[in-house]
């Protein structure tokens, strides 16, 4: 019997067998994750990731990596000329600013909707004509419940730009819903990941820092990478296909 403070090892099929997905932020936290199991199901996976140090250690025989700037719209035209057309695509990439709005600097905002709600934009725009033309395509959205749910102290900039990932899911959604496009998005708690181990350590007291993520989240633990990933896995089969333009809660009861 699985509790609270234990996770359960999923069993993988090869549900998504000869399938090819774009993940992008893939070199760690859920992206990494993601492009792992999505790969271990059978998809053939482009993994993108900025950080090409970090992308060269993500090792799997259905994984190709790319390094690019998923925020810049020329990096994505000439990285993905060649890789098009892709079933599936999940958009990773995140940043989290901390401070209230008196807080958040020009430039804080800028970035945040930038990395945030940019980077959806510009990759869904690259991938969804390929997509229209094949009358298939599944886009999975990396969200939070942050503001898009549910309002947090110190996340204004961050929970602005992950509302909008929700308004711009669904609006693709409804767009698209006829011609065989999906487009949903995760809303996760608090994750452990190597961008959340930053965030801590840059505090004061990163022991009260830690034990303050966990304590939100009533099932007394933070969530996995690979926790979030499996949801992805769903989604990104045809399990899921009467779905679309959903924001599915995965937080560790965070927001009942």
């Amino acid at each position: 019997m699985i509790g609270n403070n234990e996770t359960a090892q999923p069993v993988i099929q090869q549900r998504l067998a000869g399938r090819r997905v774009l993940v992008t932020a893939a070199a760690q936290g859920i992206g990494k994750a993601t492009a792992l199991r999505l790969a271990e199901e059978g998809a053939l996976v482009a993994a993108a990731d900025i950080n090409a140090g970090k992308l060269a250690e993500l090792v799997h025989p259905n994984i190709r990596t790319h390094a690019f700037d998923a925020s810049d719209p020329a990096q994505i035209e000439g990285a993905l000329a060649d890789l098009l057309p892709f079933d599936i695509v999940v958009n990773c990439v995140g940043w989290v600013h901390q401070g209230t709005i008196l807080d958040a600097s020009i430039q804080d905002w800028d970035r945040s909707f930038a990395l945030n709600v940019d980077s959806i934009f510009h990759v869904t725009r690259a991938v969804l004509p390929s997509m229209l033309a094949a009358g298939y395509g599944n886009i999975i959205n990396i969200a939070s419940i942050a503001s898009s749910v549910k309002g947090f102290q110190n996340r204004a900039a961050y929970g602005a730009s992950k509302a909008a990932v929700i308004g711009l899911t669904k609006s693709i959604a409804a767009d698209f819903i006829g011609k065989g496009i999906r487009c949903n998005a995760i809303c996760p708690g608090t994750v452990s990941s190597p961008s959340l181990e930053e965030r801590i350590a840059a505090n004061a007291d990163p022991e009260a820092a830690r034990a303050a993520f966990i304590a939100r989240q009533p099932m007394g633990r933070l969530g996995t990478p690979e926790e979030i990933a499996g949801l992805v896995a769903y989604l990104a089969t045809d399990e899921s296909a009467f779905m679309t333009g959903s924001s599915l809660i995965l937080d560790g009861g965070a927001t009942n």
